[in-house]
Protein backbone atom coordinates (compact mmCIF):
# COMPACT_ATOMS: atom_id res chain seq x y z
CA UNK A 1 0.00 0.00 0.00
CA UNK A 2 2.49 2.47 1.02
CA UNK A 3 4.47 2.11 -2.49
CA UNK A 4 0.33 2.25 -4.33
CA UNK A 5 0.28 5.64 -2.50
CA UNK A 6 3.74 6.98 -3.28
CA UNK A 7 2.69 6.26 -6.76
CA UNK A 8 -0.62 7.37 -6.90
CA UNK A 9 0.73 10.99 -5.05
CA UNK A 10 3.86 11.75 -7.10
CA UNK A 11 1.29 11.41 -9.98
CA UNK A 12 -1.27 13.56 -8.91
CA UNK A 13 1.26 16.30 -8.14
CA UNK A 14 1.92 16.19 -11.97
CA UNK A 15 -1.22 16.53 -13.01
CA UNK A 16 -2.64 19.30 -10.85
CA UNK A 17 -0.72 21.90 -12.53
CA UNK A 18 -3.55 24.09 -14.63
CA UNK A 19 -2.73 23.30 -18.27
CA UNK A 20 -3.87 22.48 -21.52
CA UNK A 21 -5.49 19.69 -20.90
CA UNK A 22 -6.77 20.49 -17.94
CA UNK A 23 -8.57 23.58 -18.98
CA UNK A 24 -10.36 21.95 -21.59
CA UNK A 25 -11.83 19.25 -19.45
CA UNK A 26 -13.09 21.73 -17.18
CA UNK A 27 -14.60 23.49 -20.23
CA UNK A 28 -16.16 20.37 -20.97
CA UNK A 29 -17.55 19.91 -17.77
CA UNK A 30 -18.60 23.07 -17.23
CA UNK A 31 -20.73 22.23 -20.64
CA UNK A 32 -21.71 18.89 -19.28
CA UNK A 33 -20.92 18.02 -23.11
CA UNK A 34 -19.07 14.43 -23.90
CA UNK A 35 -17.74 14.30 -20.19
CA UNK A 36 -17.35 10.59 -19.88
CA UNK A 37 -15.55 10.62 -23.20
CA UNK A 38 -13.19 13.41 -22.25
CA UNK A 39 -11.93 11.91 -19.14
CA UNK A 40 -11.78 8.72 -20.62
CA UNK A 41 -9.72 9.81 -22.92
CA UNK A 42 -7.37 11.61 -20.31
CA UNK A 43 -7.08 8.82 -18.02
CA UNK A 44 -6.55 5.96 -20.28
CA UNK A 45 -4.36 7.88 -22.64
CA UNK A 46 -1.91 8.59 -19.27
CA UNK A 47 -2.41 4.64 -17.65
CA UNK A 48 -0.59 4.11 -21.47
CA UNK A 49 2.26 6.49 -21.05
CA UNK A 50 2.60 6.14 -17.41
CA UNK A 51 2.85 2.18 -18.16
CA UNK A 52 5.26 2.71 -21.39
CA UNK A 53 7.98 4.79 -19.01
CA UNK A 54 7.98 2.03 -16.23
CA UNK A 55 8.49 -0.70 -18.53
CA UNK A 56 11.72 1.02 -19.18
CA UNK A 57 10.76 2.94 -22.72
CA UNK A 58 11.85 6.06 -20.45
CA UNK A 59 15.37 5.69 -21.33
CA UNK A 60 14.58 5.29 -24.85
CA UNK A 61 13.12 8.65 -24.66
CA UNK A 62 16.24 10.15 -23.36
CA UNK A 63 18.30 8.64 -26.26
CA UNK A 64 15.68 9.67 -29.20
CA UNK A 65 16.17 13.38 -28.96
CA UNK A 66 14.95 14.30 -32.61
CA UNK A 67 11.36 13.20 -30.61
CA UNK A 68 11.42 15.95 -27.79
CA UNK A 69 11.51 18.60 -31.03
CA UNK A 70 9.04 17.20 -33.06
CA UNK A 71 6.34 16.90 -29.94
CA UNK A 72 7.40 20.47 -28.87
CA UNK A 73 7.08 22.05 -32.22
CA UNK A 74 3.68 20.14 -33.05
CA UNK A 75 2.18 20.89 -29.31
CA UNK A 76 3.61 25.01 -29.51
CA UNK A 77 1.24 25.02 -33.34
CA UNK A 78 -2.13 23.09 -31.91
CA UNK A 79 -1.67 25.42 -28.63
CA UNK A 80 -1.16 28.43 -30.72
CA UNK A 81 -4.35 27.07 -32.86
CA UNK A 82 -6.46 26.21 -30.24
CA UNK A 83 -5.44 29.62 -28.19
CA UNK A 84 -7.10 31.70 -31.10
CA UNK A 85 -9.82 30.25 -31.12
CA UNK A 86 -10.49 30.54 -27.31
CA UNK A 87 -9.89 34.71 -28.22
CA UNK A 88 -12.25 34.75 -30.99
CA UNK A 89 -14.97 32.95 -28.80
CA UNK A 90 -14.04 35.52 -26.12
CA UNK A 91 -14.88 37.92 -28.25
CA UNK A 92 -17.33 37.08 -30.58
CA UNK A 93 -19.21 34.48 -29.47
CA UNK A 94 -22.29 34.62 -27.11
CA UNK A 95 -22.28 32.43 -24.49
CA UNK A 96 -24.54 30.11 -22.58
CA UNK A 97 -24.77 26.97 -20.33
CA UNK A 98 -27.34 25.13 -23.02
CA UNK A 99 -25.71 22.18 -23.87
CA UNK A 100 -27.63 21.53 -27.04
CA UNK A 101 -26.21 24.65 -28.84
CA UNK A 102 -22.85 23.54 -28.21
CA UNK A 103 -23.80 19.57 -29.45
CA UNK A 104 -25.43 21.00 -32.31
CA UNK A 105 -22.05 22.54 -33.41
CA UNK A 106 -19.54 19.99 -32.24
CA UNK A 107 -19.72 16.17 -32.45
CA UNK A 108 -18.37 13.85 -30.10
CA UNK A 109 -15.90 12.79 -32.87
CA UNK A 110 -14.38 16.40 -32.71
CA UNK A 111 -14.24 16.53 -29.40
CA UNK A 112 -12.50 13.43 -28.77
CA UNK A 113 -9.71 14.76 -32.07
CA UNK A 114 -9.37 17.76 -29.84
CA UNK A 115 -8.81 16.33 -26.71
CA UNK A 116 -6.33 13.45 -27.95
CA UNK A 117 -4.21 16.68 -29.20
CA UNK A 118 -4.56 17.90 -26.04
CA UNK A 119 -2.85 14.92 -24.48
CA UNK A 120 -0.47 13.70 -27.49
CA UNK A 121 0.72 16.56 -28.71
CA UNK A 122 1.89 18.02 -25.32
CA UNK A 123 5.43 17.47 -24.63
CA UNK A 124 5.37 17.92 -21.36
CA UNK A 125 2.78 14.44 -20.43
CA UNK A 126 5.95 12.70 -22.11
CA UNK A 127 8.32 13.89 -19.82
CA UNK A 128 6.05 13.54 -16.85
CA UNK A 129 4.90 10.02 -17.33
CA UNK A 130 7.62 8.29 -19.61
CA UNK A 131 10.68 9.65 -18.07
CA UNK A 132 9.41 10.94 -14.88
CA UNK A 133 7.39 8.58 -13.52
CA UNK A 134 9.68 6.25 -15.62
CA UNK A 135 12.41 7.18 -14.00
CA UNK A 136 11.04 7.36 -10.30
CA UNK A 137 9.43 3.54 -10.91
CA UNK A 138 13.14 2.06 -11.38
CA UNK A 139 13.54 2.87 -7.49
CA UNK A 140 10.59 -0.09 -6.57
CA UNK A 141 11.91 -2.27 -9.12
CA UNK A 142 10.31 -5.76 -7.10
CA UNK A 143 7.19 -3.44 -6.91
CA UNK A 144 6.64 -1.37 -10.17
CA UNK A 145 2.99 -3.35 -10.41
CA UNK A 146 2.28 -1.42 -7.29
CA UNK A 147 3.58 1.59 -8.48
CA UNK A 148 1.76 2.02 -12.03
CA UNK A 149 -1.39 1.19 -9.97
CA UNK A 150 -1.66 4.16 -7.79
CA UNK A 151 -0.15 6.35 -10.91
CA UNK A 152 -2.76 5.10 -13.16
CA UNK A 153 -4.98 5.69 -10.38
CA UNK A 154 -4.27 9.49 -9.86
CA UNK A 155 -4.90 10.05 -13.24
CA UNK A 156 -8.26 8.22 -12.63
CA UNK A 157 -9.27 10.54 -9.79
CA UNK A 158 -8.29 13.38 -10.95
CA UNK A 159 -9.81 13.73 -14.26
CA UNK A 160 -13.08 12.41 -12.78
CA UNK A 161 -12.85 14.58 -10.15
CA UNK A 162 -12.27 17.49 -12.46
CA UNK A 163 -14.49 16.77 -14.67
CA UNK A 164 -17.31 15.68 -12.83
CA UNK A 165 -16.97 18.28 -10.55
CA UNK A 166 -17.11 21.23 -12.64
CA UNK A 167 -20.61 21.07 -12.27
CA UNK A 168 -20.43 22.63 -9.09
CA UNK A 169 -19.04 26.26 -10.64
CA UNK A 170 -22.30 26.21 -13.64
CA UNK A 171 -23.97 28.57 -11.65
CA UNK A 172 -20.88 31.33 -12.05
CA UNK A 173 -21.28 30.29 -15.22
CA UNK A 174 -24.88 31.16 -16.14
CA UNK A 175 -23.38 34.21 -16.80
CA UNK A 176 -22.11 35.45 -20.39
CA UNK A 177 -19.21 37.53 -18.82
CA UNK A 178 -18.09 34.21 -16.94
CA UNK A 179 -17.76 32.52 -20.33
CA UNK A 180 -16.05 35.32 -21.37
CA UNK A 181 -13.02 35.87 -19.02
CA UNK A 182 -12.76 31.64 -19.18
CA UNK A 183 -12.06 31.65 -23.12
CA UNK A 184 -10.07 34.90 -22.45
CA UNK A 185 -7.63 32.13 -19.41
CA UNK A 186 -7.82 29.44 -21.47
CA UNK A 187 -6.35 31.78 -24.16
CA UNK A 188 -3.71 33.38 -22.10
CA UNK A 189 -2.96 29.53 -20.70
CA UNK A 190 -2.52 27.88 -24.14
CA UNK A 191 -0.87 31.02 -25.64
CA UNK A 192 1.90 30.88 -22.62
CA UNK A 193 2.49 26.94 -23.04
CA UNK A 194 3.07 27.44 -26.58
CA UNK A 195 5.42 30.11 -26.16
CA UNK A 196 7.23 28.48 -23.55
CA UNK A 197 7.69 25.21 -25.63
CA UNK A 198 9.53 27.79 -28.90
CA UNK A 199 11.48 28.96 -26.43
CA UNK A 200 12.92 26.06 -25.04
CA UNK A 201 13.07 24.89 -28.26
CA UNK A 202 15.22 27.76 -29.66
CA UNK A 203 17.41 28.13 -26.55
Amino acid sequence: MQIFLTGFFISLSLILAIGAQNAFVLKQGLKGQYVLTVVLICALSDAILISLGVSGFHVLMQSVTWIDSVARYTGALFLLVYGAISFYSAVKKNHSLNPSDEIRQQSVVKIALICLGFTWLNPHVYLDTLVLMGSISSQYPRQTVEFTAGAVSASFFFFFSLGYGARFLRPVFKKPNAWKILEMVIGLVMWSIAFSLLFKVNS
